[in-house]
């Protein structure tokens, strides 16, 4: 039973999870101008984004892991002291490589995802946590727009600065609050962190998502991208051999093998792959002049303004989807999302020429993104032991990423594969790129339908995916796990 104000723990975890969320977009509009202010290359600028996605993929499930271990509210609190420092200093930097720094720091939070679902998994009511979390689902969806609306006017009226200055109150605020009023979680796990194995997530996550990232400007074809894909392969092999044979795995992966986890990260990676690739190149596509054949040669605040939908519509899906889900289970409303998001991308390849057009498929791929986020958090905690919800809500968050950097290399291949002589895209290309995540997000829903049929849990108020596993698996994923 919930020992705490639930509402006052639920705001603290919602103001954490929405900062880290706006920090994941916030940045991307303004690069230009923090590539004049400091005096860099457009290349080294885009470490400010790569450098906390690196961060976010590699510390995500590590500090799950540990939260999950030592104690989430512990780990909570250091999380967001890490992330408020990290924003003091990029507020500060005095050159680009201070930033990027600042970037690393910033991504610890990546970790407040998986520590928020275990915290109201342990502290709310069972009648409470579907909902809430679906909730905080919305909040860190909508976090991720209000980065893309709110970048344009703090640059315009004030500077790029204030994008790292405006989090570091808030983040301090939530600090405070969360040391007096949320409580320590019961549930610890049992074992210690296999640092080992961290250590080999690490290296097979970053040699992964260093060469999606930067493969547009290195080439694909480059010994550093084919070296990186090669030392991913080999150092993904190891890690699974060397958890396999951990007494204390980071990632359990008999966890990660039930049928409703393993098909929910199917949907994860495939979404991701949609979701950010429209968050990456949409904007763009709109700021486009005109005179390309395409566009609308909007302003970065005009480009966000276009994206509210997405935002408005992203916050009430996810808020609805808590009231839905009782009655219709994640599974459908996962695979609603995936499917919305395949129409509003088949919306845009057909459809892209006046403004309202793109709005509406903006505000039809927000709806998708409220119900797709909300669902496969359920789905996760709802498939798995107490003391392994950390571990396994960040593997999803991560899953999602790496499909994310997936879709947006494979996109800027087809949008910048044949440029005019301006030196702009074609809009065949963006009109391909668009369909590949139709495609995507269609394969996304297909995955989502394979999630085992989900009965409740008696009491609980949510599903146990678990339940329909055979009992000697069930068993095999939980030896000792009861505190």
């Amino acid at each position: 039973m919930p020992r705490k104000s639930t509402r006052l723990t639920f705001a603290v975890l919602a103001s954490g999870a929405g900062v880290f969320a706006m920090l994941q977009s916030l940045i991307a509009p303004a690069l230009p101008t923090v590539q004049h202010a400091l005096h860099t290359s457009q290349s080294t600028a885009t470490w400010v984004m790569t450098a906390y996605l690196l961060s976010a993929s590699v510390f995500t499930p590590i500090l799950g892991r540990v939260g999950d271990l030592i104690g989430k509210k512990r780990t909570l609190v250091a999380v967001l002291l890490a992330v408020m420092a990290g924003c003091l200093l990029a507020a500060l930097a005095p050159s680009i490589g201070v930033l990027i720094v600042a970037r690393v720091v910033q991504g610890i939070g990546g970790a407040l995802f998986p520590l928020s679902f275990g915290i109201i998994r342990d502290e709310f009511a069972p009648s409470e946590v579907s909902g809430s979390i679906s909730n905080l689902s919305a909040v860190i969806a909508a976090g991720g727009g209000v980065g893309m609306v709110a970048a344009g006017p703090i640059v315009t009226a004030l500077d790029y600065r204030w994008l790292f200055w405006l989090p570091v109150g808030i983040v301090a605020l939530t600090t405070l609050i969360a040391l007096r009023y949320v409580p320590e979680s019961p549930r610890r796990a049992e074992g210690s962190v296999n640092w080992f194995g961290a250590v080999l997530l690490s290296g097979w996550l970053v040699a992964l998502l260093l060469p999606l990232s930067q493969a547009s400007r290195w080439g694909w074809g480059s010994g550093r991208v084919i070296g990186l894909f090669t030392a991913a392969v080999l150092l993904f092999v190891l890690w699974l051999f060397v958890e396999a044979r951990s007494h204390s795995p980071l990632i359990d992966l008999r966890i990660m093998r039930l049928p409703a986890v393993w098909t929910t990260n199917a949907a994860a990676l495939l979404f991701g792959a949609g979701m950010y690739a429209i968050w990456s190149f949409l904007p763009g596509f709109v700021q486009t002049p005109s005179s390309a054949g395409y566009g609308f040669g909007a302003s970065v605040t005009a480009a966000g303004l276009l994206m509210l939908p997405m935002l408005i519509a992203m916050f009430c899906s996810g808020v609805l989807s808590g009231r839905l889900e009782p009655v219709l289970g994640a599974k459908k409303l996962l695979a609603t999302g995936a499917a919305l998001g395949a129409v509003a991308c088949g919306f845009l390849a057909l459809w892209h020429d006046q403004q309202w057009q793109v709005a509406f498929a903006a505000g039809v791929f927000g709806l998708g993104i409220g119900l797709a986020f909300a669902s496969m958090a359920n789905l996760i905690v709802g498939s798995v032991p107490p003391e392994q919800t950390g571990a396994a809500t960040g593997m999803n968050a991560n899953i999602r990423t790496i499909g994310g950097s997936i879709g947006a290399a494979v996109t800027s291949v087809l949008v910048t594969s044949r440029l005019q002589p301006s030196g702009l895209p074609y809009g065949s290309g963006y009109t391909h790129g668009f369909s590949l995540l139709a495609l995507l997000c269609l394969a996304a829903a297909l995955a989502a339908l394979l999630v085992p049929v989900q009965r409740a849990g008696r009491g609980s108020g949510m599903p146990r995916a678990s339940h329909d596993v055979p009992r000697t698996e069930r068993e095999a994923v939980t030896p000792g796990a009861r505190s």
